[in-house]
């Protein structure tokens, strides 16, 4: 409860009524909204996303707590800090742009007054005529994209997840290329694809190589993938030749969702020479609605991973960047009996975002509130937790065996992705919900 102390044993990660270790913990936060103890979105948390209801189409910022939302536009007054009393619109829009391009100050601010607007000794929000005015169930909520995403790069920054592709199509000798441990890989991708979580992906159309040395084809993918990813929103922008080196990274990093980088492999195999992917990417990327902030984040930073060469100096920080985020996914087949067949964790990642964001900006490049930047697909080291089909199923050749009986190396039409993350806490859990979609059959031609 959000009031009370209480016991959990239980074995699973992420799962809705199951922790991935066993504790007796109290809660030291306590709000006057009642959560049970397995929700993603305690006081602890308080994501920020963008939502609508049937009744009032407008879509507006809000924060989640339970399994409510906290409408932000109706309480804009209270954010009367320093920092935000003369920058109460910014929680008036109908994007976090604004709010996410004012830098940490203002969003530590804006944190201590939601927690202490949400708090169980706080009476501000408690009237039941108030509440009423204030608060949506999320259930009645429709959730959109949390920002207007004007660039989009995605990295490739899990290093297990390289050296298995690069045994799959360059052999066990020289799996990772010369530069790979030298900069944070990554490519610039396709922002007007990227989707909130719950938004079907048709199966796209492409070029393929079936039969090497053979003319390509023309068709329907038959390869599909997903890939586990994390990523990030970025704040406060840069000027054009400015550079961001990874020390003073962290202000420009707003918050984290979840993320599918919907993959076409057979397209992809046959397009990405010599300039990486192009159409086997483009066809959508899926993100979950609620952003998690940095600050919810920080109890759970863990020692970044060792890196051997030592980075160039842009790309060194002593801080802690990488996060025990335990995620897994589900793959349901169109029976409905969803098996989970995935558990990774952010832990694994060799590039932390504050590198990733210092490479990305070396150039003179400009950085602007509401890009997004994805880590790339996130493998561990144990067979289960890697974070693609062409991995689990190893370019193909091994099937993946699902509860209903059937199996599977790609994905078939009508299957749904399912992602999940959180971190778990003492006495709490720190979510991030999940990312769904469904992939559909391609058009007919």
């Amino acid at each position: 409860m959000s009031n009370a102390t209480y016991q959990i044993v239980a074995t699973s990660t992420c799962d809705k009524t199951d922790w991935s270790q066993s504790f007796v913990a109290a809660v030291t936060m306590k709000s006057f909204i009642n959560y049970s103890s397995s929700s993603d979105f305690p006081i602890e948390n308080l994501p920020y996303g963008i939502f609508s209801t049937k009744d009032e189409p407008e879509k507006k910022i809000g924060v989640a707590i339970g399994d409510e939302i906290l409408n932000l536009r109706a309480i804009a007054n209270h954010f009367n800090g320093p920092l935000l009393q003369s920058k109460q619109d910014v929680f008036r829009r109908e994007f976090l742009n604004d709010f996410m391009s004012l830098g940490r100050p203002a969003w530590l601010e804006a944190r201590s007054k939601l927690q202490e607007l949400l708090s169980a000794n706080n009476h501000t929000l408690q009237d039941p005529e108030v509440r009423s005015k204030v608060f949506v169930a999320q259930k009645d909520a429709v959730m959109h994209l949390p920002a207007k995403i004007g660039d989009y790069s995605d990295f490739y920054s899990s290093l297990q997840h390289a050296t298995n592709v690069g045994i799959m199509f360059r052999g066990k000798e020289n799996p990772v290329l010369p530069n790979w441990k030298y900069l944070p890989v990554g490519y610039h991708g396709r922002a007007s694809s990227i989707v909130v979580s719950g938004t079907p992906i048709k199966r796209p159309y492409g070029q393929t190589l079936p039969v090497e040395g053979a003319a390509p084809v023309f068709g329907p993918s038959k390869l599909m993938d997903f890939e586990l990813e994390v990523a990030f929103f970025v704040g406060p922008p840069t000027n054009l030749g400015d550079t961001v080196p990874a020390s003073k990274a962290y202000d420009h990093i707003f918050g984290m969702v979840l993320m599918n980088d919907w993959s076409a492999r057979d397209i992809q195999k046959w397009e990405y020479i010599p300039l990486g992917p192009f159409g086997a990417k483009n066809l959508g990327t899926s993100i979950s609605p609620w952003v998690v902030t940095m600050e919810a984040l920080e109890p759970f930073k863990l020692p970044n991973v060792t890196q051997d060469p030592k980075p160039f100096p842009y790309l060194q920080h002593d801080e802690s960047c990488n996060f025990d985020i335990k995620l897994e996914v589900d793959l349901k087949p169109p029976s409905g009996v969803a098996t989970t067949i995935c558990r990774s964790n952010f832990k694994y990642m060799y590039w932390t975002p504050r590198q990733q964001l210092a490479h990305h900006t070396i150039t003179g490049c400009n950085i602007n509130p509401g890009d997004l930047m994805g880590s790339g697909t996130i493998s561990g080291n144990t067979a289960d937790s890697y974070g693609c089909m062409l991995e689990l199923c190893w370019k193909g050749t091994q099937t993946i065996p699902l509860k209903d009986g059937t199996t599977r190396k790609f994905l078939q039409d009508g299957d749904e992705v399912i992602i999940r993350g959180c971190c778990v806490g003492d006495g709490y859990k720190v979510g991030f919900g999940s990312c769904t979609g469904k992939l559909l059959p391609a058009n007919t031609q």
